[in-house]
């Protein structure tokens, strides 16, 4: 284990880097507290900058290159930091919220509708219900990192489509 795995990530060491950089969400994985939630921030800002240049293909295509880069990203972050999913790791936070938003977009278009849509997934994120948990424990790897997030992001999906279902 070098001296880098002993310590809480910082701008050195994302910088050291370009897999570190993305997986630590260009810096919003070094939040003291909750980076999670303020990489899916960093995500939701993305997603807002990004979203008026993209057609719906290109936002899968955007969010398959991603997830694939990610999880290769999170597992050379991961094994620096001696922990594979370390909190500071946020590249699958911000993969999965913008998932999320993609997909939500017809129906949670507003500023407030997305961070209703950025709770629910914060929720899921955080809790880590079934199934989520067991990919969460059992596949520890820079894949299992990104994977787990975009079941969380599913399983959002799935609460926002029987909250529209039944509400509107």
């Amino acid at each position: 284990m070098n001296l880098l795995s002993q310590q809480r990530p910082n701008w050195r060491f994302m910088l050291a880097h370009p897999a570190h950089l993305l997986a630590l969400g260009f810096g919003s994985g070094l939040a003291w507290v909750l980076p999670g939630t303020f990489g899916t921030l960093m995500g939701w800002l993305l997603y807002l900058w990004i979203d008026p240049y993209l057609s719906g293909n290109q936002w899968l295509w955007l969010i398959l290159v991603a997830f694939v880069v990610g999880s290769w990203c999170c597992q050379v972050t991961g094994k620096a930091l001696g922990v594979i999913d370390h909190g500071g790791i946020v590249w699958d936070e911000i993969v999965a919220i913008w998932l999320v938003l993609f997909i939500a977009s017809n129906h949670f278009s507003s500023p407030v509708a997305q961070l209703a849509c950025v709770v629910v997934f914060r929720f899921f994120d955080m809790v880590k219900p079934p199934p989520i948990r067991w990919f969460d424990r059992h596949w520890k790897n820079g894949f299992g990192v990104m994977f787990d997030d975009i079941v969380a992001a599913l399983i959002t999906l799935l609460a926002l489509a029987i909250y529209i279902h039944f509400v509107h």
